[in-house]
């Protein structure tokens, strides 16, 4: 026993760890900031559920970051280069998403006051920009930074074991932990804020989370130094679109299934991506305050899906990754119907812990399988273009399709919104089961 903690202690307490740990954290913290915190805000400040629904559309960085990467890969930052190749895009990141992040603070998104007037066509079409219009602006910035540092974090994480690639999984673990006390932060930590003093001051110190991800950076070295040799080897634009785009593209497309694949990776999570830009809301409207919703996700949400995540993985090496993508699949659909149930009983608080942990669980089995079914498709050859491709298709059915969520709730109402919601991913599990009946009759 003792051997064991002490080998625990020597993978886990570590300068490395505790380094990628802080990372993981400034990776994960931003992202309900645009999302799930952002929405409750807009949703105290009176906005109607189809405007909040629509936020959704702000996160579209997350789902294309891999358009941009290769400049970020490529590129050197000549006035902070003492720092090394990753290093000094981090920091460059993570000052800008710092003033981001504040500038959300700074604004009121139920001010209908006009602050510019955009004119196009010789002044024949005005655009009035409001306060929820610099909101939404500002939310996409961010977003855009935030996902830019997850390019530059997530390599830098890569190459910290280059020189040992066995400890990669340990170092994954450990950035993912992170990442969960990010979203703690700014979920649960800035419902707390708000609840103490206003939407305004907790986006403030929601801001300050950047500090974390700031000192871990500057506290530790370059995992891979570079010499920028590459910068002398010029690529012409048509031969860097063949090699990065084109031929991870037609690479996937051999597999003759490809088009079923693509449906079912953006239907899969669909059931639960769907209500995520509402969910706020609907809580509000049950009549939850910010410290219970916070209490819930914080405790049982979080617990849940991390717990969820690791019994995933369990169970599909023992079931197989087919079977887990179906099991999980339609466990999916039903622990979204839940929600029905809440909307019909309200403010119940036990119901409450006890669907928010039913559905944080399912959907970390879900993701888990998902994300080994993604993985599972790369071609080696091609394995970070192919997956960021693959990833933007799951994207975008969070980020793009669910931007019709708010309009959806508000026209059918909470309870049959959440069953329509749970159907969405009905048309992956159809294929599924097409799959698994095919390997039957090979």
């Amino acid at each position: 026993m003792l051997e064991y903690l002490k080998k625990i202690k020597e993978i886990y307490f570590n300068k490395q760890m505790l380094v990628l740990l802080a990372l993981g954290f400034s990776s994960g913290f931003p992202f309900l900031l645009v999302f799930g915190t952002l929405t409750l805000w807009l949703k105290q400040a009176g906005l109607a559920l189809a405007v909040i629904g629509s936020f959704s559309l702000v996160k579209i960085p997350y789902s294309i970051k891999w358009l941009w990467s290769p400049l970020i890969d490529n590129i050197k930052l000549p006035f902070l280069s003492f720092l090394g190749r990753r290093r000094s895009w981090a920091v460059f990141i993570q000052i800008l998403l710092f003033l981001s992040i504040f500038s959300i603070s700074c604004i009121n998104p139920a001010d209908d006051k006009v602050f510019y007037n955009i004119s196009l066509a010789n002044g024949f079409i005005s655009i009035p920009i409001t306060g929820i219009g610099i909101m939404a602006v500002l939310a996409f910035i961010t977003a855009f930074l935030s996902a830019s540092q997850d390019i530059v974090l997530d390599a830098y994480r890569v190459e910290c074991f280059e020189k040992n690639p066995s400890m990669q999984a340990n170092g994954v673990a450990i950035f993912v932990l992170g990442y969960r006390l990010g979203l703690i932060y700014s979920g649960a930590g800035a419902l707390y804020m708000a609840a103490l003093y206003d939407w305004n001051t907790a986006y403030k110190i929601m801001a300050l989370g950047v500090l974390v991800g700031l000192f871990a950076i500057l506290y530790t070295s370059e995992a891979v130094e570079y010499k920028y040799k590459y910068k002398k080897q010029k690529r012409s634009i048509r031969e860097f679109l063949k090699t990065s785009v084109a031929d991870p593209f037609k690479d996937f497309i051999k597999n003759k299934n490809w088009g079923w694949i693509l449906i079912l990776i953006f239907t899969y999570h669909l059931s639960n991506a769907y209500f995520n830009p509402v969910i706020n809301p609907f809580y509000d409207d049950m009549g939850f305050t910010k410290i219970e919703i916070a209490n819930v996700m914080k405790l049982y949400g979080m617990i849940a899906a991390i717990s969820g995540g690791i019994v995933g993985g369990l169970i599909i090496t023992r079931i197989g990754l087919k079977n887990g993508l179906l099991y999980f699949g339609i466990l999916q659909c039903l622990s979204t119907m839940l929600f029905s149930v809440q909307a019909i009983y309200g403010h119940n608080m036990m119901l409450f812990i006890v669907v928010v942990t039913v559905e944080n669980f399912i959907s970390g089995l879900a993701t888990t399988a998902l994300v080994a079914y993604v993985s599972s498709l790369c071609n080696k050859a091609y394995t970070a273009t192919q997956y960021a491709l693959l990833s933007s298709v799951m994207g975008a059915s969070r980020d793009i399709f669910s931007s019709t969520s708010g309009i959806v709730a508000q026209f059918l109402g909470w309870k049959i919104f959440f069953v329509v919601s749970a159907f969405m991913s009905v048309p992956s599990l159809i294929i599924i089961l097409l799959c698994l009946k095919n390997e039957k009759k090979q």
